[in-house]
């Protein structure tokens, strides 16, 4: 048996909300987590950024399927072909963000924001993507181990559950650790909870989102 690889092409799907006005807006780019969607992305968006206008985009991933509860979920990649697919998403994202900043009034402000397995995409984008950014907020998720330049992401929120078995401690940790080293003194956001945020979290996201300039 030979294994081969054909380039095709496949569409993605992404979601965009454009505050009102002529003013220039920041860009906050989300990437949801395992089996879910771009609209799940959508709501922890709006819920971090409603002290500031900024234009929110969601990106689905390109791998789709039916999630354990029937319903529509996507998944930004398994193990397999890894290094292939880890080109291809960033590629991918690079497209998507290209577009806005140049059909959008953009005022070069651009913010990632990942939860669960959307955390390494949000982190390859900011440190292998084409596109400088200002932010990276982690939320539930660790940062790809192949990764090295990590001061490319610039500033950091890092929120994690107390109680969340999907983001152990000791994962936590290292984190934080890796960002130390690389030069950047993560924002860190530790609230009573598991693997899905609540109000603390987005509060203290909040402040931090509305603090970058």
């Amino acid at each position: 048996m030979s294994e081969h690889h054909l380039e095709t092409s496949v569409s993605g799907r992404y979601l965009v909300e454009a505050p009102d006005g002529e003013s220039l807006f920041p860009l906050l780019v989300g990437f949801h987590g395992y089996g879910q969607t771009a609209e799940d992305e959508l709501e922890l968006l709006r819920e971090i950024s409603r002290s500031e206008p900024f234009v929110l985009c969601s990106i689905e991933a390109l791998h789709p399927f039916i999630n354990p509860k029937g319903q529509p979920g996507a998944s930004w990649m398994t193990r397999r072909d890894r290094k292939l697919r880890i080109a291809e998403n960033v590629c991918y994202v690079d497209a998507v963000i290209g577009i806005l900043i140049n059909k959008l009034a953009f005022d070069g402000r651009l913010v990632l924001h990942g939860f669960s397995q959307g955390v390494g995409m949000a982190c390859r984008t900011a440190v292998l993507g084409r596109h400088a950014v200002s932010a990276v907020m982690f939320l539930g998720g660790d940062i790809p181990p192949e990764l090295t330049d990590l001061a490319l992401m610039r500033a950091v929120h890092l929120g994690r559950g107390d109680c969340d078995s999907l983001y152990p401690q000791k994962r936590f940790e290292a984190d934080v650790v890796r960002l130390r080293e690389g030069g950047i003194k993560p924002r860190v956001s530790l609230y009573d909870g598991g693997h899905y945020p609540n109000g603390e979290y987005f509060e203290d996201a909040e402040r931090f989102l509305g603090a970058i300039r």
